[in-house]
């Protein structure tokens, strides 16, 4: 069965963007963007949030008019051949050959997901589909990439919850600057 890997940048004290929204801050160096690019290029799958399906659709279908950085380029052909799913209660429908579920029993469209052949599906960013997911236990990995800036305030990475117990298997520092927290679900 295919897992979902929740992928999320955050500040150290502990909020996914700023006060204002402000996503300006993660630092994305040599290290980290191989890292990246390589665990982007296994996945089977992509999923997002409405809010961040919106920013990503916006962006990647036309990064090269946009950008030049070189993280950014090597992963738009990667972005734009593997399939991609929105977890929204309001869409009916998204470009780029993404599919939508969050209708009545999102369990149980994810459940689905995770049922079907190919390889994991990566969750990235936003807050709202990874605490759907969470409170739902279907996430089966929480890779916390911990940025060097206090934001003082702002969206956190988990909305509140029930307590839930995760077990650290893995910890890597990138470009002496940001670290990843690898933590599965107990139980």
């Amino acid at each position: 069965m295919r897992e979902i890997i929740y992928g999320v940048h955050q500040s150290l004290d502990g909020f996914i963007e700023g006060p204002n929204g402000e996503f300006d801050w993660p630092q994305m160096g040599d290290e980290l963007s191989a890292y990246s690019l390589a665990q982007c290029e296994q996945v089977g799958g992509f999923l997002y949030g409405r809010r961040v399906w919106e920013l990503m659709a916006g962006y990647w279908p036309q990064v090269e008019s946009i950008s030049e950085h070189p993280h950014d380029l090597a992963f738009a052909p990667i972005w734009r051949r593997t399939p991609k799913v929105v977890v929204s209660r309001t869409l009916t429908g998204a470009e780029h050959g993404a599919q939508v579920v969050g209708g009545a029993d999102l369990g149980k469209e994810v459940s689905a997901l995770k049922e079907q052949p190919g390889g994991d599906l990566l969750l990235l960013g936003g807050a709202g589909a990874a605490g759907a997911l969470t409170g739902l236990d279907l996430i089966d990995e929480y890779q916390i990439f911990v940025h060097p800036v206090v934001l003082g305030g702002g969206k956190p990475v988990f909305a509140p919850s029930e307590r839930m117990g995760l077990r650290l298997v893995d910890s890597r520092v990138f470009d002496g600057r940001s670290v990843l927290l690898r933590y599965r679900r107990e139980g």
